[in-house]
């Protein structure tokens, strides 16, 4: 199986980037599980501290979502199963600046553009035999938005979030999820994030194999 972890780091000159707070450790308590499941793990991280210990998990590290996207594209159609629990920035600077910007005058304006969205991208492609799952971390209308993600990225299941929960989301070792189906939707209560990638596992395992 193919997962995401992690944050991507978009870099605006040689010493600051755009990134977010992700941390890694929900893909990589999601790498461990499956390993036990018996799966072989491709691991396309970005910046992270976190580390593998199951000999079946192979750790590829990545910087930008462009990165990410190359090494999830190579891999794809090999795998059974696609996970993408990372934190992908959603924007890059048009221009990136091969020498460090020095600070002048009261702003800075850095112009943007939309980096490639890897779920959707490989949502495209993805065959009967394959099972996708995404992830949505939102504060507003978060079933509706997690459902739109659900249908437009061609994803079997959607796994959200909200910062509106206490203790879950980035930064934290527990979270609050609720997995979403196109015909169904499970909730559970605020767990250690080991405990939540055992969850996903499980549900995605009897999906596929019970």
């Amino acid at each position: 199986m193919l997962l995401t972890a992690g944050p991507t780091y978009e870099p605006i000159d040689p010493v600051r980037f755009i990134g977010n707070h992700s941390t890694g450790k929900m893909g990589f308590a999601l790498a461990e599980c499956f390993a036990q499941h018996g799966a072989q793990v491709q691991v396309i991280a970005g910046p992270t501290h976190m580390q593998a210990t199951h000999p079946a998990i192979t750790v590829t590290a990545v910087t930008t979502a462009d990165e990410m996207y190359a090494a999830v594209k190579e891999l794809a159609p090999w795998a059974d199963i696609w996970v993408f629990a990372a934190a992908v920035a959603d924007y890059k600077p048009k221009v990136v600046s091969d020498r460090k910007i020095k600070k002048s005058g009261n702003a800075l304006t850095i112009e943007l553009v939309k980096n490639v969205d890897i779920a959707a991208a490989l949502g495209k492609e993805k065959r009967e035999d394959q099972f996708a799952v995404g992830f949505a971390l939102e504060t507003d209308n978060e079933s509706s938005n997690a459902r739109e993600k659900l249908q437009k990225k061609n994803l079997n299941m959607i796994v959200l979030n909200s910062l509106n929960d206490p203790g879950a989301g980035f930064k934290h070792d527990t979270n609050k999820i609720t997995i979403i189906e196109r015909d169904a939707a499970t909730a559970f209560e605020l767990k250690q994030k080991s405990q939540v990638a055992q969850d996903i596992v499980n549900l995605i395992w009897e999906r596929l194999y019970a």
